[in-house]
């Protein structure tokens, strides 16, 4: 059956789009700087330490421990999975700080500096897709672990589709709990005068996928961008698709 026959937009009341691997390409650039800074820390790391190296970081492990977490959440379960214990620090550390945040900002650091050099283009189908939600008047919400979701979406060129957006820095100001926890998405649906029930996930990471499942809400799309058909489906998806382009309404 083909993926728009399985999704009937017209049942609800609200789409909560993820950000990075669902609208924009930037999951690709995220990777490239989780990788660039956990494997120069690991090297750091060991050699502080006078210890034999760290294995090094993979792109395994960004799906792993990294993916849809929140920054600091991402950087406290890699380095555990190295064994590493760090302090957990405050947002405002420097990059230089041996913390928790001060290791997440250093990522955050070379990501900016990507974004601004590279600039970043929306993926067609995701396009297609607000399109066709917006010319039907589906209140659309972006719920992001970024706290660059907002220079993100300038920077694509597609804040205007969106009624609300849910990003790192707004679920710190509120206390809400990042993914997998579903509060954001929960937030976001309020926001827009939905419930969960009525309201539509779609995630391209297993922790925002897992969010949905555990928010009860009507319909999770998982968006195959590397994570895998089967532990999206696992983690809770309803529907699987490689792109956007598969769900556009007729």
């Amino acid at each position: 059956m083909p993926a728009n026959d399985t999704v009937d937009w017209n049942r609800y009341a609200a789409a909560l789009f993820d950000l990075d691997g669902v609208i924009t390409p930037t999951a690709e650039v995220h990777m490239r700087a989780w990788s660039a800074m956990f494997n120069a820390y690991l090297v750091e790391h060991a050699k502080a330490a006078g210890i034999p190296p760290h294995p090094p970081y993979t792109d395994q492990d960004y799906y792993d421990y990294v993916d849809g977490k929140p920054r600091y959440d991402g950087v406290r379960s890699f380095l555990a999975s190295r064994g590493i214990t760090l302090p957990e620090g405050d947002p405002s550390d420097p990059t230089t700080a041996e913390t928790i945040c001060g290791v997440g900002n250093r990522k955050n650091e070379f990501f900016g500096k990507v974004l601004s050099d590279e600039g970043v283009q929306p993926y067609p189908g995701s396009v297609r897709l607000l399109d066709a939600l917006r010319a039907q008047g589906m209140p659309m919400a972006i719920v992001s672990s970024s706290r660059n979701a907002p220079a993100v979406l300038a920077a694509a060129g597609v804040t205007d589709y969106f009624a609300t957006v849910v990003h790192g820095g707004v679920a710190a100001e509120l206390h809400l709990t990042g993914k997998p926890a579903p509060d954001t998405f929960l937030h976001a649906a309020e926001e827009l005068g939905a419930t969960a029930a009525t309201s539509i996930v779609i995630e391209d990471a297993i922790s925002g996928v897992e969010a949905g499942r555990a928010g009860a809400f009507g319909l999770v799309i998982g968006v195959d961008r590397g994570a895998g058909v089967e532990a999206l489906t696992e983690a809770g998806a309803d529907v699987v698709v490689p792109d956007l382009g598969e769900v556009v309404p007729e």
